[in-house]
């Protein structure tokens, strides 16, 4: 795999370097301009159609409707594959369901039942077309290989989307990625979208940039590989993906009910890219992501030549990451120098496909997994693909063998299903494996591992009943290709179709759980901010920052979804905001504190100030925000007292704007700038109103320890009218309430 910085210009069907191309000859700019209703170079962008799951639309809906929603202007469907077994006891899951189908009738969504489809199956089955866009409320919204860009943000940017805005962004750069070759029997999807993470991920090369996907190489690929690489994109951390499209793109349109949605799209000669990823696909072996990231890769011909020293920096990894709370014993699982493994689970958007399953049957048939420890798990994205999977015997080889069929359902990705044993070693087709990722609980002594492989290394290790195995290793015979044959009745019987049927009369029904959001403040003059968590890990996910798995059911209740904040990377983390808040609490009754009296003193300022001065919590890390798109990660600090992140750099745009949209203060400082402070610390940023206002980019402030005061420069570049406009609001539900008052003087 080879990296370019240097510009390049598309000469006869291949990358030459060059700087004297046009931009606008690449498939992303003709896309992103056609939606585009802003600058060449300031984007704002209104989307073909909206999507979110179960785990994001309660709240998405509620925000809107507290912005003044009325219908949704455009196709909005409902997924229910991520909180559709969460729930720790009561109707929790269910009643949030069934507030999903009731604003589908009063708003006119389209509302797809648990179990249906995951929601990115869904989306490529349903609502792709070529040269469309779609907004969706999850990070691996990506539909590039389709024609379709696909953008995953947190659910303030749907709000907008829904009120009739636009998502503001400056013209991100175009990254090409020019693929040659073919891949050989036993590399999958998995294999090539890990090379790829692991090229580009820790260098920042694809970060917030769309991966542009042509050459040679594309055609030698089916779909569902396509597919398969695409969604994986979201781990490399660009915005967005698109690929060229030919014959085989249109089939797939038109065996799904929508060949007017084909349309060719490719690279117009002398179309200029900013970057180039060269990829020769004939080269790509099978690989392992090691824990705790997707870019952690290996081939599995290295894991199984120097398994020991590989496994041992993984578990100098997960001490690090756990503090000792909890050991991963991976080395343990060499045995006469073989890595066995405990379990396998094929599964969602990323592995679930018909191909990577009809590969796998083809691996295990007439072979087992075995009786012992080990275990395969295999998880179709939709029911169409699943009766495709029945009537063509491929379940039944697979069942056969010993392997489990599982519900359409997104848990594997984010521990909700299949959790592994204690110091258990789960091998994955799903795009993430993150801590926690399997589902266990360091706080508790409970710890297990993911490794990220493609499901034909998963079946091959399988058939050695949990010995790794790469699938390159053995003999068997490729299925050949299969024709879609996609059957839409199963949707047409269970889904709801309301778009263009608004019904203003029908009722939302709100279970116990879904409350409304609490209110929010504007801001005031002056911030006084108390750090209540300092994490200078390397990056630091989303995960982390609110956890996923359980803690899902809750996710309609902001209150108590706020109490899991930060629980398993800083426990203490939701007493300190709560100290924090009553601080501020006597503040605004007109009896501050004598801490904050204190505090201030040693700093030299006046307490006179705290008339117009708004205490908060603040968390620093030196990259917040990698991984999902939840807005969570941001709405539980908010809504705990949090004003601000701290950090060196967002590792995503998407957590960056999840802050922003609710209100919280993206400040950067510089890289160079040893941020050595600890919790209990203040930070003192006076007339930050005014800066805002102003649109200054630097806004100076002071660090008061208990030893004394020093100066630090905080940075806010890179904000819109409307970013500053909602920061200085309090949030996004307060700037369109402002509007909306605005309007009916």
């Amino acid at each position: 795999m080879q990296l370019s910085k240097d510009t390049a210009v598309w000469r006869g069907g291949r990358p030459v370097a060059g700087t004297d191309g046009r931009k606008e000859g690449t498939i992303a700019w003709r896309i992103l301009h056609s939606h585009n209703s802003g600058t060449d170079t300031q984007l704002r962008i209104k989307f073909d159609s909206l999507i979110s799951h179960d785990i994001t639309y309660v709240g998405i809906i509620q925000t809107a409707k507290a912005s003044g929603l009325t219908r949704f202007p455009v196709p909005y469907v409902m997924t229910n594959c991520h909180n559709s077994l969460c729930a720790v006891g009561g109707t929790i899951n269910e009643d949030d369901h069934v507030f999903g189908l009731s604003a589908a009738k009063k708003y006119g969504g389209i509302y797809v039942p648990a179990n249906q489809a995951v929601i990115h199956q869904y989306a490529r089955e349903m609502m792709t077309g070529c040269g469309r866009m779609i907004l969706g409320s999850d990070s691996h919204t990506r539909y590039g290989a389709l024609g379709t860009m696909g953008v995953g943000e947190g659910g303030p940017e749907i709000v907008k989307q829904l009120l009739s805005n636009t998502y503001d962004i400056a013209m991100p750069e175009v990254v090409l990625v020019y693929l040659t070759g073919t891949p050989n029997r036993g590399v999958g999807p998995h294999d090539v979208a890990i090379a790829l993470c692991g090229a580009v991920y820790d260098n920042g090369f694809v970060k917030n940039r769309v991966l542009e996907f042509a050459g040679p190489g594309v055609a030698k690929l089916p779909m569902d590989y396509r597919i398969g690489i695409d969604v994986m994109t979201t781990e490399t951390a660009c915005l967005s993906s698109i690929w060229q499209t030919d014959e085989k793109v249109e089939e797939y349109l038109a065996a799904h009910g929508r060949a007017d949605a084909y349309q060719k799209l490719e690279p117009e000669e002398g179309a200029q890219y900013d970057r180039v990823i060269e990829i020769d696909l004939s080269e790509i072996e099978p690989m392992a992501a090691l824990p705790f990231h997707p870019s952690r890769a290996f081939t599995i011909r290295q894991l199984q030549e120097n398994g020991a020293d590989i496994l041992r920096q993984t578990e100098l990894l997960a001490l690090e990451q756990f503090g000792g709370k909890a050991e991963l014993k991976l080395t343990d699982k060499l045995k006469d120098d073989k890595l066995r493994v405990d379990q396998g689970v094929i599964a969602g958007c990323s592995g679930g496909m018909y191909d990577n399953i009809a590969e796998a049957a083809a691996i295990l048939d007439g072979h087992d997994v075995g009786n012992g420890y080990f275990s395969l798990s295999v998880y179709p994205p939709s029911v169409p693909v699943n009766l495709q999977l029945i009537r063509d015997g491929v379940q039944e080889k697979l069942l056969e063998a010993g392997a489990l069929f599982k519900p359409c359902f997104c848990g594997p990705c984010f521990g909700a299903g299949d959790v592994p044993a204690n110091n258990g070693l789960s091998i994955r087709h799903t795009t993430r494996n993150f801590p926690n990722r399997e589902g266990s609980k360091p706080a508790n002594g409970q710890l297990a591992g993911v490794v990220l492989m493609d499901a034909r290394s998963i079946a091959a290790t399988a058939r050695n009943h949990g010995v790794l195995t790469a699938a390159t290793e053995i003999d068997y015979t490729q299925p050949a290709p299969h024709a879609y044959q996609f059957d839409k009745s199963v949707y047409e019987k269970r889904c709801y179709f309301g778009f263009g049927k608004a019904d203003e009369n029908a009722e939302l029904i709100l279970g116990p759980n879904i409350t409304e959001w609490p209110k929010i403040p504007a801001l005031k003059e002056n911030l006084l901010m108390k750090l209540a968590c300092v994490i200078h890990d390397p990056v630091t996910t989303t995960d982390e920052l609110i956890p996923s798995g359980e803690t899902s059911s809750y996710r309609s209740n902001p209150m108590k979804l706020a109490t899991f904040a930060l629980s398993r990377r800083e426990p203490q983390y939701v007493a300190r905001t709560g100290k924090i808040r009553g601080l501020e609490d006597s503040r605004a009754a007109g009896k501050p504190g004598q801490e904050t009296l204190d505090a201030l003193a040693r700093a030299g300022i006046s307490a006179g100030v705290l008339k117009d001065t708004q205490i908060g919590s603040v968390i620093f890390a030196n990259k917040p925000g990698d991984g999902s798109a939840r807005e969570q990660a941001a709405s539980c600090q908010r809504v705990l007292g949090g004003c601000a992140n701290i950090c060196y750099e967002f590792a995503t745009k998407r957590y960056r704007s999840n802050c922003i949209n609710w209100g919280m203060m993206p400040f950067t400082i510089d890289e160079d700038r040893a941020f050595d402070y600890s919790c209990d610390d203040y930070i003192f940023v006076p007339g930050i109103r005014a800066a805002i206002e102003m649109g200054a980019k630097d806004v100076p402030a002071t660090v008061i320890t208990k030893d004394g005061a020093e100066d630090i420069l905080l940075h806010l570049p890179e904000l819109t009218d409307d970013e500053r406009q909602i920061l200085l609001d309090g949030c996004l539900m307060n700037f369109y309430a402002a509007n909306s008052k605005k309007e009916t003087k």
